[in-house]
């Protein structure tokens, strides 16, 4: 089994790189299931009814979610109507969407795709990710089929304790949220795949995706500019995993790809 996941999409340029590439890459890479982090694709924040159409049109087979899930209200119109939307699992409020779904690929294997967020440094109100990780492993196993986890997390110390809690239990952890890509790809030693954080897909030009002196503004004037998404230059963040018959890792590789305007 390949799964491809691509990291945070932000806004118009994140969703147009995606739209025009994303075909591209399954077919280079044989991608078997392809999940997109989709908290951003919105103008930066959140998932409206468009970006979640051009996405899934483009090849998302599943779509993660992260603290940005209900920034953009027009989610609630049709978060519950899609089968293929995995919001964080441990918010501490009562949300509309799941945080869990097991997808059922064309070789007939299974795989459950897992969304949690991180507790550290959060301005999301969440359980312990630990904890509810454990709860699901008491039913889901990989005698079932593959476990693929996105924690949506800022620490890094964070990230990399829930990879080595889980080694030998999912087939994959990989971190979103801090939108700069990480160089410690790798197999843990009892099989699962770990990155810290995926990266992010939008203008490469930029501050996280977004434009450079509003992001600046955040840091040095009182009055903070309007945050809205970079242009020029798009990149595309993800990462390929390989599993073998075990549902676990195999390989995990990088890809870090620059595309021109267009």
């Amino acid at each position: 089994m390949k799964i491809l996941f691509i990291g945070d999409v932000v806004g118009r340029p994140g969703r147009d790189v995606l739209e025009n590439n994303l075909p591209l890459l399954e077919r280079e890479y044989d991608i078997d299931f392809t999940i997109v982090n989709g908290e951003n694709a919105t103008g930066g924040f959140g998932l409206d009814l468009k970006a979640y159409n051009t996405l899934t049109a483009a090849g998302a087979d599943a779509l993660t979610m992260g603290n940005h899930t209900f920034d953009n209200r027009k989610i609630l119109d049709f978060i519950e109507e899609k089968d293929n939307i995995i919001r964080p699992l441990n918010m501490t409020v009562k949300a509309p969407g799941v945080g869990m779904r097991v997808f059922t690929l064309k070789s007939g294997e299974n795989l459950t795709v897992i969304n949690l967020c991180g507790r550290v440094y959060s301005n999301l109100a969440v359980d312990c990710p630990f904890q509810a990780m454990d709860t699901i492993l008491k039913e889901t196993s990989l005698r079932d089929g593959a476990i693929f986890v996105d924690f949506h997390a800022d620490a890094t110390s964070e990230k990399v304790c829930f990879g080595h809690r889980y080694d030998g239990r999912v087939s994959a952890v990989c971190g979103t949220h801090t939108h700069i890509q990480t160089a410690d790809e790798k197999i843990l030693p009892h099989g699962t795949a770990f990155i810290t954080d995926v990266g992010m897909t939008g203008a490469y030009d930029s501050c996280l995706g977004m434009n450079k002196e509003a992001a600046i503004s955040r840091f040095t004037e009182l009055r903070r500019q309007q945050m809205r998404p970079a242009q020029g230059e798009r990149q595309i963040n993800g990462v390929v995993i390989t599993l073998n018959s075990a549902f676990k890792a195999e390989n995990i590789e990088r890809i870090n790809r620059v595309y021109p305007e267009f």
